[in-house]
């Protein structure tokens, strides 16, 4: 397992990640080892140091006028974060109903990452009745991987039905023909139309995917922008044949 990728979906950036590990590897160290073991300077150590402190990840102790740092028990590590997530959930009904008070206005949501999108992705099933959908089947199951037949199956079971405009390639046909057994219908455009990335239409809201360099999604919640989107796609799906 890729320990430095896990932490950075937990929460750490790549140089919070490095040390936390550097200090779980090293046991106690001084600053100065740790950085070599990081491979980061000293005064870059010494600032990330201070807020793993802050965050519970890391401890301090002096020692012959030395300051030693150690890493926390990954099991608190677990145990914090449980921790913060019940404190949410406890604070959930005042944050839906502030939430509910924002909704209509127009709001923008930014993720970055495949774990950005797989909580996108989340949302279209826990509130979908039907879900619009135009992109690349090749990007798609290169971008996203093993989680794409899991969202399939999570669509299903929750009877969501598709329509999606696909650019033709062998994979796009494979879906198309594989459409009715999992509630999709299919129609193509011609492969000469480049784009790596996908839009979901969906009950209010809006979520583009960019594929190119850095995984982007961007959410719209709007029902004005939501119906433009709605009526755009359904001009082009009347006008492509099966």
């Amino acid at each position: 397992m890729d320990l430095e990728k896990t932490l950075k979906n937990y929460g750490l950036t790549e140089k919070q990640a490095k040390i936390y590990l550097a200090c779980l590897e090293l046991g106690s160290a001084p600053v100065q080892k740790i950085s070599q073991k990081a491979s980061l300077p000293r005064s870059t150590c010494y600032e990330i140091l201070e807020f793993l402190k802050q965050q519970n990840l890391v401890s301090a102790f002096l020692k012959k006028k030395t300051k030693y740092f150690s890493a926390a028990d990954p099991k608190e590590v677990i145990s914090l974060a449980k921790e913060r997530v019940n404190l949410l959930e406890q604070a959930l009904p005042e944050f839906e109903m502030m939430y509910g008070q924002s909704k209509t206005r127009p709001s923008v949501r930014y993720y970055q990452g495949l774990e950005g999108m797989k909580l996108v992705f989340k949302e279209i099933a826990r509130e979908c009745k039907e879900l619009l959908a135009f992109n690349s089947a090749d990007d798609m199951f290169e971008i996203v991987g093993d989680y794409w037949p899991k969202f399939i199956q999570e669509r299903m079971k929750r009877k969501i039905p598709v329509r999606v405009i696909l650019r033709d390639s062998p994979k796009a046909r494979e879906r198309q023909r594989l459409g009715l057994s999992e509630l999709r219908d299919v129609k193509l455009i011609s492969p000469d139309y480049e784009f790596h990335g996908m839009i979901f239409i969906w009950e209010r809201k809006v979520a583009m995917f960019s594929f190119k360099k850095d995984l982007v999604v961007l959410v719209i919640e709007s029902e004005e922008m939501a119906k433009v989107q709605k009526a755009m796609f359904n001009n082009l799906w009347q006008r492509l044949e099966k």
